[in-house]
Order: structure tokens, then C-alpha cells, then sequence
């Protein structure tokens, strides 16, 4: 009924940056493909950080070939620089993604929460437990970026159908 379809979720840190491509036929038929975290030394200088960055995620979305990446969006955070930083991460993710030609889309962080489970208040290591639980997988997903991003790409496999009803309605 549902043809496959392959997200990759990022969860962006210049530091830290999480991924995990997930495939589905439906919202509730998922696994895994690959998961992990993208690092950088705080140490080598922004132009650098950024720049391996970018290699990376063209290096992903050419070898895994999603159909979608789904970015966890900057919503809020207490520190400038954090933000400025997880905002830098998350463009690049966007514009490498949008050259490739994927469609791009981004989702909150209660969005997400609330796709993977069922609350958007929801902590980390309740997120973390429904990752394993929906993905199947033997044991907690680690590191937490890690499993952050497999919730985004869960998230959008969880609201992808409605998502795309409304926007086909949005364009008649």
C-alpha cells in the first residue's frame, strides 16, 4: 500500500551532530538503516568545523539517497552562542539537502516528541526508550544525538501521510 520511502533526521550541533536514516512503509512500519553523530573539534576554527560539516552531509545524503530530510528545528535556546551554533549546523543541513534535490522539511521539538511519544512535554530518555521500542532495537540508542535524530526522521514517518494530504489540498 505504501511504496518506501527513506528519511534521513538530523538532529544539528556543530559539535555533536546526529543522524539516523530510517525507511518506512507507513507510519508504523519503520527500521533502521543507520544511526550515529558527526563530530567536530571545538578546537579547529569555525570555517573549518563547518566545512567538514558540510562535507558530511553530502557524503550521507549521496550514499544513503533519502527521499526526505527532516531537521530538527532551532526553537529556542538559552545560549546565543549554542544557538548560533545548532543554527549554522541545521542551514547547512537544509541548503545540502535542497541542492540534492530531497524534500526538506523541519519539525519542532515538541512536534517530535509528540510523533515518537505521544507527549510533547516528553524527557529525553523517554524519547530515547521509544526509539528503541518503534525501531526494534536491542537496546537504548546511543549517543543521544543519535537517537534524537532517529526521532525526527520517526516523526516525520509518523506524520508524513497528513502532512502531505494537506499540502497536495494547499496547492488544488
Amino acid at each position: 500500500m505504501f511504496a518506501r520511502l527513506r528519511v534521513l533526521g538530523i538532529d544539528p550541533g556543530l559539535t555533536r551532530c546526529g543522524y539516523a536514516v530510517v525507511d518506512g512503509r507507513g507510519p508504523t512500519s519503520v527500521r533502521a538503516v543507520s544511526m550515529g553523530v558527526v563530530r567536530t573539534p571545538a578546537s579547529d576554527p569555525l570555517p573549518t568545523r563547518l566545512g567538514a560539516l558540510r562535507a558530511e552531509f553530502t557524503a550521507m545524503i549521496a550514499e544513503f539517497e533519502p527521499d526526505v530530510v527532516a531537521v530538527e528545528q532551532v526553537f529556542f535556546q538559552v545560549n546565543v552562542r549554542t544557538a548560533m551554533s545548532v543554527g549554522q549546523a541545521s542551514g547547512l543541513a537544509l541548503a545540502e539537502a535542497a541542492l540534492a534535490g530531497c524534500e526538506v522539511i523541519q519539525y519542532t521539538p515538541n512536534q517530535i516528541k509528540d510523533a515518537v511519544a505521544g507527549w510533547g512535554g516528553a524527557d529525553k530518555a523517554q524519547v530515547q526508550k521509544m526509539v528503541q521500542v518503534r525501531l526494534e532495537l536491542s537496546s537504548l540508542p546511543k549517543p543521544a544525538d543519535a537517537a534524537d535524530a532517529a526521532a525526527v526522521a520517526l516523526c516525520h514517518h509518523a506524520t508524513s501521510p497528513l502532512g502531505r494530504q494537506i499540502r497536495q489540498a494547499a496547492t488544488r
